[in-house]
């Protein structure tokens, strides 16, 4: 059976758009200075998803964990999402420390290429009550959110997450898809806001979507992103909408303002992480961008620059979660304490350059980086914090109308 069988053709589309053209359907991190932009390859498993076995797995005591007798863990992540050595790329230093220390092997991955097409490789497993070979896994919040709803996450122990318990940045702790994180802790926190090449635009700022989808002097040179909540939501900002409470119409009016822009030729473009060259070059001279993106970008090309829209920008987390059935949730637990600790986060962060989620990294940061730790696309300060709004979650039958509606809109 084919994976798509049963799902909504405009959800379905959805998943394929991502994976060529979404968030993280290219190397997630540092592809700038990596000198070029590196497709994630990934392979939708043609499979049978069996029913569920009625096991929720999410009650620790019910998975039986060998984490005492077995030193290892299988860690699945996305591409360039975690530290290397730059002489030997093969070493990554945060988990090295680790492992010296934990005495723990962990058996590392990057075969996480895009969300719809990693829970579509572990939903038989999950659904069946099996081990999913994977012990702990990093997800974007919805999708974290969709695995805890259905069962499918195990509930961790704070008893043995010391650093984590004490270092979560409070305004991680509460969290719409796991309230009082109790099946996940953040590995890194994105934003998705407006980025422009000052020299493409001849020194105008650009400081918000209004000029993105209305600005004539921008006329064909902007780009939007193929994510629909990204996309979809900071529209809804910029319309004083708060996208963690918007109506059918809300959303319908949304997308009639991008598509009179899409009509006009305001619009170069959807895309996804490709924007980046483009934005480089001055082809595109403003787009919808994330943060982790730019901090990249303006390390080489100082005519690179960002506004945060003062209505606010998309915000979310990607999630690390242990999964049913995984044998080595203790294991598990170890390691995502050993990232709370504020070194080994600054240290993570230094390379990632994504939202740091760890109280005390930025004061060590400053010990080896002192612009980097005052980025507030790294470390938010308070005004930053508080524009970040999130996409609200959305039921099977709303994901299915939206995404129809959104694949009309940029030709998907």
């Amino acid at each position: 059976m084919d994976l798509y069988e049963g799902m909504p053709e405009s959800v379905a589309r959805a998943w394929e758009r991502g994976l060529t053209s979404g968030r993280a359907a290219t190397s997630r991190r540092r592809l700038l200075r990596a000198a070029a932009l590196a497709a994630a390859g990934g392979t939708l498993a043609a499979c049978g998803i069996p029913p569920a076995s009625g096991s929720r797995g999410d009650g620790s005591a019910r998975d039986p964990d060998h984490s005492r007798r077995e030193k290892v863990l299988d860690f699945a992540n996305w591409p360039l999402y975690i530290d290397v050595d730059d002489r030997n790329k093969k070493k990554r230093p945060t988990l090295d420390s680790f492992e010296r220390e934990s005495g723990i092997r962990v058996r590392y991955v990057e075969d996480i290429n895009d969300n719809n097409e990693f829970y579509g490789k572990i939903k038989p497993q999950l659904a069946a009550g099996q081990d999913t070979g994977r012990d702990l896994i990093c997800l974007s919040d919805w999708m974290a959110g969709r695995v805890i709803r259905q069962g499918w996450a195990q509930r961790l122990e704070p008893a043995r997450m010391p650093h984590a318990v004490a270092n979560l940045e409070d305004r991680f702790r509460t969290a719409a898809h796991d309230p009082g994180r109790q099946y996940s802790y953040p590995w890194a926190g994105t934003a998705c806001i407006v980025a422009y090449n000052k020299k493409a635009t001849g020194g105008k700022k650009v400081a918000s979507v209004r000029q993105l989808l209305e600005d004539e002097s921008l006329k064909g040179r902007i780009s939007m992103l193929t994510e629909m909540t990204d996309t979809v939501g900071l529209t809804l900002l910029d319309m004083g909408v708060d996208p963690e409470r918007f109506t059918d119409r809300d959303f319908d009016a949304a997308l009639a303002r991008i598509q009179r822009a899409v009509d006009r030729k305001q619009l170069r473009r959807f895309t996804g992480n490709d924007y980046m060259d483009e934005l480089n070059s001055g082809d595109i001279a403003a787009c919808l961008a994330w943060a982790g993106d730019v901090v990249q970008l303006r390390l080489d090309n100082p005519d690179i620059a960002f506004t945060v829209p003062d209505r606010g920008y998309l915000f979310g987390t990607d999630d690390l979660l242990v999964p049913a059935k995984a044998r080595h949730r203790r294991n598990a637990e170890a390691l995502i304490d050993h990232y709370y600790r504020p070194a080994v986060a600054a240290e993570l962060a230094a390379w990632v350059n994504y939202i740091c989620p760890v109280t005390g990294a930025q004061a060590e940061m400053a010990k080896t980086d002192k612009a980097l730790a005052a980025d507030p696309l790294v470390f938010p300060d308070a005004s930053m914090i508080a524009k970040g709004k999130n996409f609200r979650p959305m039921s099977a039958g709303e994901q299915a109308r939206y995404e129809e509606k959104f694949s009309q809109l940029i030709g998907a």
